[in-house]
C-alpha cells in the first residue's frame, strides 16, 4: 500500500467544502493506504491546544482518530500556521508528532520531510519573524493570553503577513535553490517532500553528482485536494475532488 503525504489544508469553520473534503480523503484515501504524513498547515491557524475546545477542530481531531484506530500511522510535521500544535491534538487525533525536518526511509529511499518555509531565505523579513514567533519569551507570552485574543491575534498576524506578501516578488517566497541543496548534503537524501509554497511540482536536483528529486506539495484552497502517493516505484501527484 502507498503512504500518503498532504499539506496546506488551512482549514477552518469559514470553509467547510474544503473540511468536507479532507473527511472525504481520509475515509477514501487515507483508511487504505500504509501511512499518512501531514506536512504543516493543516489548520488556517492552531493558537494552543486549548483551541480543541472548538467545535470544528474537536471534529477534524475525531475524523483523523478514526483513521488511526482503524491501523493506519499518523504523522504531524508543524507548518508555519500551526506550529503549536502540541501533546494533547496530539492524542486527541491519534498523531506522531515530529521535528521539522525529518528523515525517513520511503520504501528503501532517504527521503527528507518539511513543512518548507524555513528555506525560503531570500525572504529575510519573513525569516526574523519566523525566529521571533519562536522565540520561548514570545510563545510563554502569547499562551498566557486568553484564547480569544489569541484567535484574535492570529487573525491580524494572518493579515499582516498577507499585506506584506502582496508587494514581494513569487521569487522571494519560494525556496532557496542553496538550502534545498545543503539539505540534499547535510540529511544525506535523494528525496525531498514538503509544502508551504503552494506552488506544487516535481524538480530534479543535481547534487555532487548525484540525480535528486524534489516535491512539492499542493494546498487545498479550492476544497480540490492535491497529495502525494509514495511506494517503491516512486512517488505520484494525485488529485482529491
Amino acid at each position: 500500500m502507498p503512504t500518503l503525504f498532504i499539506s496546506d489544508l488551512h482549514l477552518s469553520p469559514e470553509r467547510p467544502d474544503t473540511a468536507d473534503a479532507f473527511r472525504g480523503f481520509l475515509e477514501c484515501q487515507a483508511s487504505r493506504s500504509s501511512g499518512l504524513y501531514i506536512l504543516g498547515d493543516l489548520f488556517e491557524a492552531w493558537v494552543g491546544d486549548d483551541d480543541l475546545g472548538l467545535p470544528f477542530h474537536a471534529g477534524i481531531a475525531a475524523a483523523l482518530k478514526r483513521i488511526g484506530q482503524a491501523g493506519v500511522p499518523l504523522h504531524f510535521l508543524p507548518g508555519n500556521r500551526d506550529f503549536l500544535v502540541g501533546p494533547d491534538l496530539a492524542r486527541a487525533a491519534g498523531l506522531a508528532l515530529l521535528a521539522d525536518p525529518t528523515r525517513i526511509d520511503l520504501h528503501g529511499t532517504p527521503t527528507l520531510l518539511a513543512h518548507g518555509d524555513a528555506w525560503c531565505t531570500d525572504d529575510a523579513q519573513y525569516q526574523v519573524f519566523r525566529a521571533q514567533i519562536r522565540e520561548p519569551r514570545w510563545l510563554a507570552d502569547f499562551l498566557g493570553k486568553p484564547l480569544e485574543v489569541r484567535h484574535a491575534l492570529a487573525v491580524s498576524l494572518r493579515d499582516r503577513s498577507e499585506q506584506a506578501k502582496a508587494g514581494k516578488r513569487m521569487e522571494i517566497m519560494d525556496v532557496n535553490p542553496d538550502a534545498i541543496t545543503a539539505a540534499f548534503r547535510e540529511h544525506a537524501v535523494s528525496r525531498i517532500i514538503h509544502g508551504h509554497t503552494h506552488r506544487p511540482a516535481r524538480h530534479r536536483h543535481a547534487v555532487d553528482g548525484r540525480s535528486c528529486e524534489r516535491w512539492v506539495l499542493p494546498d487545498w484552497f479550492d476544497a480540490t485536494g492535491g497529495y502525494l502517493s509514495c511506494d517503491a516505484s516512486g512517488c505520484h501527484a494525485e488529485v482529491w475532488q
